[in-house]
């Protein structure tokens, strides 16, 4: 066989080998949720509706509601029972949406956090939600408690068919880095890390970019938030602040996993709190296009 057509072979092998890879290439099935969060100081059944009424296919639960006599009350008791939580659920599915994630609403560290998020991950398994979050401080001692409690923790959440995603919360565990070392030492599939941009940067002043990349290989979620420095330092909805999302997602565009994108914050900077629903609504839609129109641009065809 001659050189050149060697050469010819060769090349060719390698033209098939590359389209075998992009073949293996798996688009992530994002899921943009909006998290109950959002709509805190308006009812739960408000939430949910205008949640479905924006477009949204998947929800996330927050911590709690103000209810029409302006009580704050729980999405879900700590102590509610599993048939309450599957509840929930229905609700949810009734109006077109997928629970995606729940707040733990504990630090792992406080006194009553190990009973409070076996709870937790019991309500999750009987609701059908994939995922539990919860975040917190390890200074003082508190990183030997969560080692300890988060081994105990591993196989419930196993049992239950739920990851316990941690995410950034300042100091010891303020960066993705720092989440994903403690993930890791503890090595267990059903615990990963859930990775807050806007904390990233709000709290440590450190750009997002280069902190999910040194993290990526344990993310299984997203708090989306987005930060601004100027003209003032706040937290702001998707699109509105100074981390780009193009960078953020490309990182994890093409993971074959089903990845939940949950909207934490959807504000408009520089703009008073909103005072009626119908304007969380139209921020809500907002964020989700946004995000839509970032994960398309990023998972055309090459």
């Amino acid at each position: 066989m001659s050189r050149r057509s060697l050469m010819a072979l060769g090349a060719g092998a390698g033209i098939a080998a590359a389209v075998r890879a992009d073949e293996l290439r798996k688009p992530t099935r994002f899921q943009v949720a909006c998290m109950t969060y959002v709509y805190r100081d308006f009812p739960l059944e408000r939430a949910l509706l205008g949640i479905a009424k924006s477009g949204y296919r998947f929800v996330a639960w927050g911590m709690e509601h103000r209810d029409a006599d302006g009580k704050r009350q729980p999405v879900l008791a700590p102590d509610a029972s599993a048939d309450e939580a599957r509840a929930l659920a229905k609700r949810c599915r009734d109006l077109g949406l997928e629970p995606v994630m729940m707040f733990s609403n504990i630090y792992p560290e406080r006194q009553e956090g190990l009973k409070i998020l076996r709870q937790r991950l019991t309500q999750a398994g009987a609701a059908g939600v994939p995922q539990v979050l919860t975040f917190g401080h390890t200074e003082n001692g508190g990183r030997a408690i969560w080692l300890q409690r988060f081994k105990e923790l591993g196989p419930v959440a196993a049992d239950q068919g739920v990851t316990l995603v941690v995410k950034q919360h300042g100091g010891e565990t303020g960066t993705g880095e720092a989440c994903a070392k403690f993930t890791r030492e503890l090595d267990h599939s059903h615990v990963k890390v859930n990775y807050d941009a806007g904390n990233v940067m709000d709290y440590l002043d450190v750009d997002p970019i280069p902190d999910l990349k040194a993290c990526v290989d344990e993310v299984r979620s997203f708090c989306i938030k987005d930060h601004r420095n100027f003209p003032k330092d706040e937290d702001c909805g998707p699109g509105f602040g100074e981390i780009d999302h193009y960078k953020l997602l490309h990182a994890v565009a093409w993971t074959g996993r089903a990845l939940p994108l949950c909207c934490e914050n959807i504000s408009a900077p520089l703009m008073p709190p909103v005072k009626r629903a119908e304007e969380v609504d139209r921020l809500a839609l907002r964020a989700r296009e946004y995000l839509e129109w970032v994960i398309q641009g990023l998972q055309q065809p090459s």
